[in-house]
């Protein structure tokens, strides 16, 4: 046996698997040696742009926005806002122009310890910074008629845009970064359901690493640029979240730029479907709701068989997520084929029904039975009624799991077995013959 560290809340976890086990993985690449001059450098080197600098003096703005990602998005903010700022301080902007966008998309808003951790004490005192307000009808302001999109009116109505974030593999838009920094997390409500709605979850093409024919990459990439994005700045990090790549100039080249490393860095070739797959929600921040586990699932799916048995180990200290979503998962108690029927016949899509569709593509290879979750934020008297089979009895989540595994592999002594350390960080991909 072996001992195996997947990702799990703030701690990590630990399990015990056979030898046998298949670690899927990804490359893992090195931290930059000195991020701060690496910033500045690619700020006067972009792809397919004019440098920062350069552009900010020929624009003159009297407002910047810059947009960050929430407390979901393990992105290194205080590793590369600075050098923007010295960029436009230097150019002539001061920090009283500046505008920081929390692009929260339908998320809740911050607290102020998650603001405290997504840019330090030293940038909010500098830097006005605001939630998005999805909403709040007066914090928005409508860009296109066909179809209807209202954006962010502090984002919308700034002389300068410059949207950062950082790019990973992505179950339904293929990869993060880019264009999602404005659809869906900049935009109002109805955009986000056209972004995530049936029919569009649907398509095969809504899936990890695809972006060619992917509805909600085209969704997104056509309301960033109705918008308009004068500058991107996106980011590949390394396990311990550290800045690995810099990817910033013109939104959509910059962005299909990191896409390329990003998806060389965290891809695992496979053989073929396994009879036990041990993953994992994320880790801290992105495994603190059940919302934000279906994205472990669903990284899974190309290890998955019809006989396949899914174990998904996540933390969820924050429980199911929004309101809506709790209500939505109870409503339904486990009948997830009568809610893709409903929702497939309504035309309506309501409040993150996206996020148990795509579990429900799980669902639909394996079945509930074979979908086995472990967590310690959640009750498990509130988990039979998730659409997943709970590791059952005492003990915290990663003993109940561990006692789960122990269980399936007395009971199928030579099963194939894989475990995938990063969960939704890695992408697996079929070997080429």
């Amino acid at each position: 046996m072996k001992t195996v560290s997947l990702l799990y809340g703030k701690t990590g976890a630990q399990l015990t698997l056979p030898d046998r086990t298949v670690v899927l993985a990804g490359s893992h690449p090195p931290a930059l040696a000195n991020a701060h001059q690496a910033v500045l450098a690619a700020l006067a080197k972009p792809i397919a742009s004019e440098p920062l600098a350069a552009l900010v003096a020929r624009k003159r703005p009297r407002t910047v926005a810059i947009t960050i990602s929430d407390i979901t998005r393990p992105v290194p903010n205080r590793q590369f806002l600075p050098a923007i700022l010295q960029t436009l301080n230097a150019a002539g902007v001061s920090d009283a122009q500046v505008v920081v966008i929390i692009g929260t998309g339908l998320h809740r808003p911050s607290t102020a310890e998650e603001r405290r951790i997504l840019l330090g004490d030293d940038l909010l005192e500098r830097l006005e910074t605001i939630d998005h307000a999805a909403d709040r009808p007066e914090t928005l302001v409508k860009v296109c008629d066909d179809p209807p999109v209202s954006l962010n009116r502090r984002f919308a109505q700034a002389d300068f845009r410059i949207v950062t974030g950082y790019i990973e593999p992505h179950f339904m838009a293929g990869f993060s970064g880019g264009r999602k920094g404005v659809c869906p997390a900049l935009v109002d409500l109805a955009t986000v359901q056209r972004f995530h709605g049936y029919a569009t979850l649907a398509d095969p093409r809504a899936d990890n690493g695809v972006l060619e024919g992917n509805p909600c990459h085209q969704i997104a990439l056509a309301v960033a640029k109705a918008v308009g994005v004068d500058f991107l700045f996106n980011v590949a990090i390394t396990a311990d979240r550290q800045i690995a790549g810099i990817y910033c100039g013109e939104l959509e080249q910059a962005h299909l730029a990191g896409c390329r490393d990003v998806a060389g860095w965290t891809t695992a070739a496979i053989d073929g479907p396994f009879d036990l797959v041990v993953t994992n929600g994320g880790g801290f921040p992105l495994d603190q709701t059940f919302y934000q586990t279906s994205k472990g699932m669903c990284t899974a799916m190309p290890a998955l068989g019809p006989g396949s048995t899914l174990l998904v180990l996540s933390h969820c200290g924050e429980g199911l997520g929004s309101a809506a979503f709790a209500k939505l998962l109870l409503d339904y108690d486990n009948d997830w084929r009568r809610f893709l029927a409903d929702i497939a016949a309504s035309g309506v899509t309501l409040l993150d029904q996206w996020e148990l569709q795509m579990q429900a593509r799980v669902l639909e290879r394996i079945g509930l039975e074979k979908l086995l979750f472990a967590s310690d934020g959640i009750p498990l008297d509130t988990q039979r009624h998730i659409a997943v089979t709970p590791c059952d009895g005492p003990g915290p989540a990663v003993a109940r799991a561990q006692r789960a595994i122990d269980q399936y592999l007395s009971q199928h002594p030579n099963a194939t077995v894989a475990t995938i350390p990063d969960g939704p960080y890695t992408m697996l991909q079929a070997k080429k013959a």
